[in-house]
């Protein structure tokens, strides 16, 4: 299994996906838009991962290259390979299945609480692994509708669209990839921790269950993704 990564800032690596994919014998490259990065055609990977950003999908003119990735994310979706989308990456593919992306009426980081959609916790379904109610880690301020006949991951107090599944896309809004060590960047980029739902570094920085058990569902979504994958 050969996984590509669309990676967007030098702040926001591909997280414990690395370990994740090497444990597992899956080999890995990416493209690094930011820096000039030139994709691969589908054809070359077997599951496209689209990683976040600081960057909003509707800031074109300040980032040329977004709109290179757009056209390439329409190839992939039409190639029917898998593809995953992590923040940024879940915007962008609401975007292009017709979604309108916008500021949420609140930012979300540090923990919260993700109701889970019961039909993708059935025998078989993406979260099947995950409980009905699972404490998963956020550090977004947009967010986007759900594209027609897609089906919600779930939702949580704060933002009512965390991620759906349509076709061969499944888009997550939250972080499962995340780890301490991953965070550096991010909390040294943040002007104010402030908001009803934004919790200072102190406090999410603790919760090191948190972080094993978002990186434990995050190894059975990959799973997941792949055995459907290898059955089309």
């Amino acid at each position: 299994m050969h996984v590509h990564f669309f990676q967007h800032d030098p702040m926001e690596g591909i997280g414990s996906f690395q370990d994740l994919l090497t444990e597992r014998g899956w080999t890995v490259s990416s493209t690094l838009w930011d820096r000039g990065g030139i994709p691969p055609e589908p054809d070359a990977w077997d599951m496209l991962v689209v990683m976040g950003g600081p960057m909003n999908i509707y800031e074109d003119g300040k980032y040329p290259w977004l709109a290179k990735e757009k056209a390439c994310l329409d190839q992939a979706i039409a190639s029917g390979k898998p593809v995953l989308g992590v923040c940024l990456g879940a915007q962008l593919l609401a975007d292009r299945l017709g979604s309108p992306v916008t500021r949420n009426a609140h930012s979300e980081i540090g923990w919260s609480e993700l109701s889970t959609t019961p039909e993708l916790r059935k025998p078989g379904g993406l979260l099947e692994h995950l409980p009905p109610v699972a404490r998963v880690f956020q550090w977004h301020g947009d967010t986007f509708s759900l594209p027609p006949a897609a089906v919600s991951v779930g939702r949580t107090e704060a933002c009512l669209n965390q991620g759906f599944v349509h076709g061969n896309v499944v888009a997550l809004q939250f972080h499962l990839e995340l780890a301490p060590e991953h965070l550096r960047g991010l909390i040294a980029a943040q002007e104010s921790f402030e908001g009803p739902y934004v919790q200072p570094p102190e406090v999410f920085l603790a919760d090191l269950d948190g972080f094993r058990h978002n990186r434990e569902w995050l190894g059975g979504i990959l799973d997941r993704i792949a055995a459907g994958a290898a059955g089309r």
